[in-house]
């Protein structure tokens, strides 16, 4: 797996788009065991867990990005209820079983995404919830993604072919359908291969409350992002 902290920390002021994205399922994550996949730099963390949480597993596999998080956590800047894993879903205990299993921007950058989400299928409480929010469409594909170590981007169709089978579907759609628009732009005549922090500053000001109100439009059929939520029965 492949992390670049630039990337995460040029995200990591992205409010309006985190606020949209996490509308649609932090309610799945209150009062619960919630194991996050890929923390990176915690700042998904810090801005999606509010303390309430059982508890909270950030599992990163970077050392450094390990090591970042677990400084926050020591001046308070996550909540006391997170602990820190460095490691990937294969060192968590088989018996360990979760509410909820996010994936936020991260499924993307791991080669072997079938095997990764059989096994985390295997740490489901049951009516625990699986989330993933990832990039979408191949065809938005760009250097900026092989930059930063994306495989691949998804579809509906790819995005539910590597859920295991006894994960039910909730619900599946796309969002940020200006975004998409831009992008789709940006790959035919601008070949912009790196954003800079102003573009994400515009991005996430302007472009994302006009997506939401188009995705409303659109009926969440056309997005540069795709979101999956899964229940364990």
């Amino acid at each position: 797996m492949k992390y670049l902290g630039e990337e995460l920390a040029l995200f990591e002021g992205a409010y309006n788009w985190k606020n949209y994205y996490a509308s649609f399922f932090k309610h799945y994550l209150q009062k619960k065991r919630v194991l996050e996949i890929g923390a990176g730099l915690g700042g998904t963390t810090k801005f999606l867990c509010n303390g309430w949480q059982n508890e909270w597993i950030c599992l990163e596999p970077d050392k450094n990005l390990s090591k970042l998080i677990k400084q926050k956590l020591a001046i308070n800047k996550i909540p006391s209820c997170c602990k820190i894993i460095t490691g990937t879903i294969e060192d968590i205990p088989k018996t360990n079983l979760y509410d909820a299993i996010i994936y936020i921007d991260v499924i993307e950058h791991i080669k072997n995404d079938l095997r990764e989400l059989q096994l985390a299928a295997n740490h489901l409480a049951k009516n625990g919830n699986l989330i993933i929010l990832a990039p979408a469409h191949n065809q938005l594909y760009s250097p900026f993604d092989k930059a930063i170590g994306h495989f691949r981007r998804y579809n509906k169709k790819s995005l539910k072919a590597i859920v295991p089978d006894n994960l039910i579907l909730e619900k599946i759609f796309y969002l940020d359908s200006i975004g998409s628009l831009l992008s789709f732009v940006n790959k035919l005549f601008l070949k912009q291969s790196n954003p800079h922090e102003e573009q994400i500053a515009v991005w996430d000001s302007i472009v994302i409350p006009l997506s939401k109100v188009f995705d409303k439009i659109f009926l969440y059929t056309l997005g540069k992002s795709i979101l999956g939520i899964w229940k364990c029965i």
